[in-house]
């Protein structure tokens, strides 16, 4: 298996342990892209993998209805995505990705999570070179799809790497960030079944820790997935 396959799996990048906090993570990324592109998700290409993704999670359509219609009013609340680095406990360098209304309020938070658990909130792109950002797809696998022969075609378009995930029976296609419309653009036209489509920073190198110092880094990782601004938190601890 590739490294971006490897961190994926042995990591779980995304810690997001219910259903409640992945259907609020997803309503402000709706909110977001129709702020961007707009309401209407033929010519917003972002909001309509928003709206698959909602429906591989069971999201609720009025959820997603209402996420839509909340980000055309004037009383929208005007998310900033924001990106903070940092190292946690003994030197794990985390990316820490955030969507908020306030960024005083988020800032302060993040800082005061770093310090309380030994690690330190860093300046933005310091910590950038430890990691490669990257667009990742998820698509529907099946048997008339050969990943070999697709990535093949897709090389052009910006990606690195395929992967096969046998637990949920799909392909994780790892491209270049940049290169995230063109690869949207062929897995549509093509007909393939997007689950969703996502940016990661996956780490060029991993950390050896204990499990004490594990325990450590875990402690800080459990509170960065109780704060709703977080979306997601990247770091470059092995399993």
């Amino acid at each position: 298996m590739g490294r971006a396959f490897e961190y994926r799996k042995a990591t779980k990048l995304k810690r997001w342990g219910n259903m409640a906090r992945v259907f609020t993570k997803l309503g402000k990324q709706i909110t977001i892209a129709v702020k961007e592109g707009g309401p209407d998700p033929d010519t917003n290409p972002r909001l309509r993998v928003l709206m698959q993704q909602s429906k591989k999670e069971n999201m609720p359509k009025d959820n997603v209805e209402r996420a839509i219609k909340k980000a055309t009013s004037k009383e929208a609340a005007d998310y900033k995505e924001i990106v903070y680095e940092g190292y946690g406990p003994y030197g794990i360098a985390m990316v820490v990705e955030t969507a908020t209304d306030n960024p005083t309020r988020t800032v302060a938070n993040v800082r005061s999570y770093f310090n309380k658990y030994g690690g330190s909130l860093g300046t933005s792109g310091s910590l950038q070179f430890l990691f490669d950002h990257q667009c990742v797809f998820k698509i529907t696998s099946k048997e008339s799809i050969d990943p070999e022969e697709l990535e093949l075609e897709l090389i052009d378009f910006g990606v690195d790497e395929i992967e096969y995930d046998e637990e949920e029976n799909v392909l994780l296609i790892y491209g270049e960030f940049q290169s995230y419309s063109a690869i949207q653009k062929y897995l549509e036209e093509k007909g393939y079944e997007i689950h969703s489509a996502e940016f990661e920073w996956i780490p060029n190198d991993y950390k050896e820790v204990t499990n004490e110092q594990r325990t450590a880094v875990e402690k800080l990782l459990e509170k960065f997935e109780e704060d709703e601004d977080i979306q997601n938190v990247f770091h470059n601890m092995k399993a």
